[in-house]
């Protein structure tokens, strides 16, 4: 039996501002080759495209998805692909790399939304194709993002915020839709424990007394605890565990790293405690899970930082060595 082929995944990370973490990759160089790429490759953020000209295929790890001009493509950070154009084709892009979470936790908690998990999974293993055509909606945040980052007028940035939260919203509402899920009833008085979940956001890998959240909030602890349940649907402990165990998983998914190092890694004093948990919530051991969730399995991962170039693939060879500098994809 053939031994099966070792694809070869990039990691391509892009360091974003911390306080306002949005990269534009814009102009008339930003051009994607015809000639696929024999790696596919993932980002630390999350990718929209706005393909400005031509056709072509993105290409996942299964699937090939084809996109023409006007299409807007949505790619969450932990999802290998890579994109090529039509034959005798150049297809200009414009792309958006955005942490979501660090935008917009000054101003608006994540952990607030209805259905917070499925955000959470949007965020991190949705793609989809848009047409402008089907989804102008879409398309008009999408350009107006990318028009305010280029002419930076006053307060851009809270434009930008709120453009983006919207364009956000309506991908959530797309993805419910596909997953098939209705919207939770928004969570009342969620303001109140809005220190205690930032907290625990930034600060989960440590240790903490719970009932410490409670003063961060000015509640007493036992009214800090029915008000968190009534909100999250969760006990303080539960929540900051499967935030833990969530964290985990993604390290798991894609990373090599121990398993002892991902459980410390992510706050748990002892391997045991983290492998009881991570059963109880994932309804696996992290082991197994690993084993059939991580897209490093008989594939090399290599690290790059984001590259802010178009990529150069010569014609002639589809298996040249990449230069310094290229394109996402």
């Amino acid at each position: 039996m053939a031994r099966p082929r070792n694809i070869i995944i990039e990691q391509r990370s892009y360091n974003l501002p911390p306080y306002f973490p949005i990269l534009l990759l814009t102009g008339e160089h930003w051009r994607i080759s015809d000639i696929p790429s024999s790696r596919l490759h993932f980002h630390n953020c999350l990718e929209i495209g706005l393909c400005e000209s031509d056709s072509g295929i993105l290409e996942f790890m299964a699937k090939k998805i084809p996109f023409h001009k006007n299409n807007i493509t949505f790619i969450g950070s932990d999802i290998p692909h890579t994109t090529y154009s039509s034959p005798g084709t150049q297809s200009k892009w414009t792309y958006l790399f955005v942490d979501i979470e660090e935008l917009f936790c000054p101003f608006f908690p994540l952990d607030f939304l209805p259905n917070q998990e499925l955000f959470s999974q949007l965020l991190h293993g949705y793609s989809t194709v848009l047409s402008s055509e089907l989804h102008p909606e879409i398309a008009f945040y999408v350009r107006s993002i990318i028009q305010n980052l280029v002419e930076q007028p006053g307060n851009y940035q809270f434009i930008v915020r709120g453009l983006f939260l919207s364009l956000i919203m309506m991908f959530l509402n797309l993805y419910s839709a596909d997953q098939d899920t209705s919207s939770e009833k928004h969570r009342e008085n969620s303001m109140s424990i809005a220190p205690a979940l930032e907290y625990v956001r930034t600060n989960y890998m440590m240790d903490f007394p719970i009932d410490s959240l409670s003063e961060l909030c000015h509640l007493s602890p036992t009214h800090f605890r029915r008000t968190f349940r009534q909100i999250m649907g969760k006990s303080p402990l539960e929540y900051l565990i499967q935030l833990r165990i969530t964290k985990a998983s993604a390290l798991l998914r894609t990373t090599e790293m121990s398993i002892l190092d991902v459980s410390e890694a992510v706050g748990f004093r002892s391997v045991s405690s983290f492998n009881r948990h991570f059963r109880e919530i994932m309804n696996d051991t992290p082991k197994n899970w690993r084993g059939c969730m991580s897209f490093l399995k008989n594939k090399s991962l290599l690290k790059y930082n984001g590259w802010m170039m178009p990529e150069i693939i010569p014609r002639d060879s589809q298996s040249a060595p990449l230069p310094k500098t290229g394109a996402p994809h």
